[in-house]
């Protein structure tokens, strides 16, 4: 079964909401230039009153390894997303869980670390959270089963990914009623079609 990771959590109802609905992961973004930035205090206030079992995902950009590690002890996330451009030896510098992003320009981005689980997003000046999707043509003949696909995804087009084996999906736009303010109905649909493919 897809997993889901719903992204940009702002607030505990939203966050719990999601985890109602059947989300598997929850991603906090940590970069202050977004939208939906979150302090990592105000992370930790929320995934402390989270139940177990749920990833919880640090998002981070330009940031130093050290920083990594300190902000994600701080705000007792579970998983740091590298969501900038690094090399192996940066994400085995880290003393902690990474996922990390790939911001495809074209088909042969989609197997950088293809060894490790990894997000691939669609490439965009800004980091993240910008509703534009990839072309699905480039996994038709490659081994998802690796691969987080983010980028553009909502309640309707999730359904044109059966069939391409994806480990998981991360959503953020596609669930939004304005950024970093989630529509349950959004939430609740998405994550029912996410999981039905």
């Amino acid at each position: 079964m897809t997993k889901v990771k719903i992204c940009g959590i702002t607030n505990l109802d939203d966050a719990m909401y999601a985890i109602e609905c059947g989300a598997d992961a929850l991603g906090f973004v940590f970069y202050e230039k977004s939208p939906r930035y979150i302090a990592p205090d105000d992370a930790k206030a929320i995934i402390d009153q989270l139940p177990p079992f749920v990833e919880k995902v640090g998002l981070f950009v330009e940031r130093s390894a050290k920083d990594i590690e300190a902000i994600s002890l701080k705000s007792h996330i579970t998983l740091a997303q590298i969501h900038f451009d690094v090399d192996e030896k940066f994400l085995d510098s880290i003393a902690f869980a990474t996922l990390p992003v790939v911001r495809a320009r074209s088909k042969d981005d989609i197997y950088k670390f293809k060894d490790r689980y990894r997000l691939i997003d669609a490439y965009t000046q800004e980091y993240g959270g910008s509703g534009k999707r990839l072309a699905l043509e480039w996994f038709e003949d490659s081994d998802n089963s690796k691969i987080i696909l983010a980028g553009g995804l909502d309640a309707q087009n999730i359904m044109q990914l059966r069939g391409y084996g994806f480990y998981g999906v991360d959503v953020s736009s596609g669930t939004e009623i304005a950024k970093g303010l989630k529509d349950p109905n959004k939430v609740k649909e998405f994550i029912a079609n996410a999981k039905s493919i």
